[in-house]
Order: C-alpha cells, then structure tokens, then sequence
C-alpha cells in the first residue's frame, strides 16, 4: 500500500512548504524596483513621499535625509543587485518629537492568517541585510494602522561599511485591532533618528506610538552618514528562512497593484 511520510516542520521544511505560496509579506524586499523615480535620489519629507516601490521615506523635520537605490554605489550582498540607500543631509540633534524613518505598510488583506489581535496570534520573524558607515544599536518598529500598538526593536551593527545579516523575531500581537481588509495592516518601520516621544523599550508590545527603540543610533545625526538596507523579508515562523527570490515580473506586478507608471502612452491607447 501507500506510505505518507510526515515530516518535523523544522524551518527548512517550512520553508519548501511555504515555497508554493509567497511568503513574504513584504513587496520589494530586495529594492529591485523603482518605477517613480528609475534610481534618482530622492528627498524625504514630512508627507512622507515613495522612494523606491513601496517603500516609504518620512522625515520631521523635513529634507534631513535622502533616499536613492543603490546610493553610493557599493556592492551589494550576495545574491543582490539592489538595495535602499538612506543618507544623511546634515548633522542634527534630534528633539523629543523628531521622527526619521524608512517605512513600508503592508496591507491588511496579506496578514489577515497571522490572526494578530486574537489569542492565536502567530509569531513572525523579521530580517534583512543592513550596511552603515556607523556602528551601534539601531532601531525600528511594527505598529498597527491605529498607531496605537507597537512593538520597538533593536539590531546591532558591529563593523562600519560592511554587510551585515539580521533576523529580529516577535510573538505575534494578542491585543489591539489590526485590519484585514485594503487597508494598512501592518507598519514595518526602520529608524534613522527618533525622539524621546516615539522611543519605547525594544522586545515588548506597547499600547501607544513607537516608531523607533529606546538608546538607537541617530543616523541623521552625523552628516553624510549612511544606512542601506536589502532583502527585507517578514515572514510568519518562528526563525528567517532564506530570501524568497521572486522572478522580476512577480515582484513588479506586486508592486503594480499599489502604482503603474506608463511610460509611452500612445502605446497604451492613451491620448497624449
């Protein structure tokens, strides 16, 4: 007869398991895509503009930093050819209420199976590659649509100017609302310089706005300093799995989904 062979979930099988489905939450992960301004730099302000697709550049104050793909033209890691560099236009000392960060929402459709805001909320794990000219404790965020649920996180940088691998895992959130439809469903956000008012203790939830940890390095805050980042993946397990590799039709379609730049319009049928 017929044997079924089970096998432990371990995350290597998770990981084959999760292959014939996406399992990243977050589109663009590996800053291949740049439909709005086709690798130009960019300057970050307080209405929080697109930078590269999907990812999102908010500065208050304004025009503190810039953001362009593969700013500086350094290697990228392997098995990249792209990444979101963020630069800092001057040295600043941050104020209480000061908030700096690179941003992506996900939308509530595409978390609706981490169940958060119930008991059987499930643990996800954040990681990706960061590369900085500083050293120290960095910081960033998940929160809600609401912001008024977040949990603050930190991740270390040892070795200036070098790739550096991070994974940051957070047991899912049991309380608060977190929307399941079109809209925001989860903020995933990493600091480049957040006051003392939006600073929380990193590895706990909190029911009020933090957009950055507690003691962060200040990325603004030397002049020129830089932070680049790449292969961004949040997925829903208890360890990081390998970068999920999407051919560039499926990412640049997922990236269609929230904006289409037409370039010839008479192509489309569009009067000029």
């Amino acid at each position: 007869g017929n044997t079924t062979l089970e096998l432990p979930a371990t995350s290597s099988t998770l990981a084959t398991q999760n292959a014939l489905g996406v399992r990243n939450l977050i589109i663009n992960g590996d800053m291949r895509i740049d439909q709005r301004n086709a690798g130009a730099s960019v300057t970050a302000t307080g209405v929080a503009p697109y930078t590269l697709d999907r990812w999102l550049a908010y500065s208050s104050p304004t025009s503190k930093f810039t953001v362009q793909q593969n700013a500086g033209s350094v290697t990228p890691p392997v098995g990249f050819t792209n990444y979101l560099g963020a630069v800092s236009s001057s040295s600043y000392s941050l104020n209480a209420s000061d908030v700096f960060v690179i941003n992506q929402n996900i939308e509530g459709l595409n978390i609706a199976n981490l169940a958060w805001g119930t008991a059987n909320a499930k643990t996800v794990t954040l990681s990706f590659q960061v590369y900085s000219s500083l050293t120290g404790t960095f910081g960033g965020a998940l929160r809600n649509s609401a912001d008024n649920r977040s949990y603050p996180f930190t991740y270390s940088i040892t070795s200036v100017n070098t790739w550096t691998s991070i994974s940051v895992t957070v047991a899912g959130d049991t309380s608060g609302t977190w929307l399941t439809n079109n809209s925001v469903g989860i903020r995933v956000s990493f600091g480049l310089g957040v006051g003392s008012t939006y600073s929380g203790t990193a590895g706990a939830w909190a029911g009020v706005l933090y957009q950055g940890a507690t003691g962060a390095t200040s990325v603004v805050g030397t002049s020129g300093a830089t932070l680049y980042i790449t292969g961004v993946q949040l997925e829903a397990n208890t360890t990081a799995t390998p970068f999920e590799n999407l051919q560039y039709g499926q990412q640049l379609a997922r990236c269609q989904r929230y904006y289409i730049k037409i370039t010839d319009p008479a192509a489309c049928g569009v009067a000029a």
